[in-house]
């Protein structure tokens, strides 16, 4: 079973949507012994930083993450979601986040070529092969963003071209981003769903 966080500040259903269609149960829920029975979580996100951050921390989520991420299972944000799995982020005010994947949280460059936020279809340049992006070098997904994940080469696994290299994808262990929204994202974004339904059996194989 995998959670996908509800902290009113997400698109769960979509997202159950798409991995009903992939065939992997799925529940939305914001109750902490449920999501840390979970074979692995998603975190969604849309809306501001410092709120997204501040609803996690009053329901004790943060926590939860934290506890999970350590205990080895698989987490997948989603847009902002993404964003709060690293160490701060500069939107309005400095909001400490998560910390599970190093890095901070920076406006776009706004520069008149290149319309803030970001809108629309854009390509993938695979970095790093994992199960989340074998197979879909050069394809196109959805992003809507003003925002980006400004973090250390290392943990960056696709990036997609716009006044920067945005980082549209990041990997830490079990611990995955995708700054794009995989279930606007057509195929290629329930492609990128099955890569983590893979990372979850993988992890409860080597678990048993």
């Amino acid at each position: 079973m995998i959670v996908i966080i509800d902290y009113d500040t997400g698109n769960t259903k979509s997202i159950s949507k798409a991995l009903d269609f992939i065939g992997l149960q799925n529940k939305i829920s914001s109750d902490k012994t449920e999501i840390a029975q979970a074979d692995g979580v998603i975190l969604p996100g849309v809306g501001a930083y410092p709120e997204a951050m501040q609803e996690l921390t009053r329901r004790g989520l943060d926590k939860t993450l934290k506890e999970i991420a350590t205990a080895g299972k698989p987490i997948l944000g989603v847009c902002l979601g993404m964003q709060l799995l690293l160490e701060s982020s500069n939107e309005h005010s400095y909001t400490k986040g998560l910390g599970l994947i190093p890095g901070h949280v920076e406006m776009l460059p706004d520069e008149s070529e290149f319309a803030v936020p970001h809108m629309g279809w854009n390509q993938l340049q695979i970095k790093r092969t994992t199960p989340l992006t074998q197979n879909i070098a050069g394809e196109y997904v959805y992003y809507v963003h003003s925002y980006y994940a400004n973090c250390p080469e290392a943990y960056i696994i696709a990036t997609s071209g716009y006044s920067i290299d945005i980082p549209g994808m990041i990997n830490n262990g079990n611990i995955y981003g995708a700054q794009f929204h995989p279930e606007k994202s057509g195929q290629i974004g329930l492609e990128i769903l099955k890569g983590f339904k893979e990372v979850i059996r993988s992890c409860k194989s080597s678990q048993q």
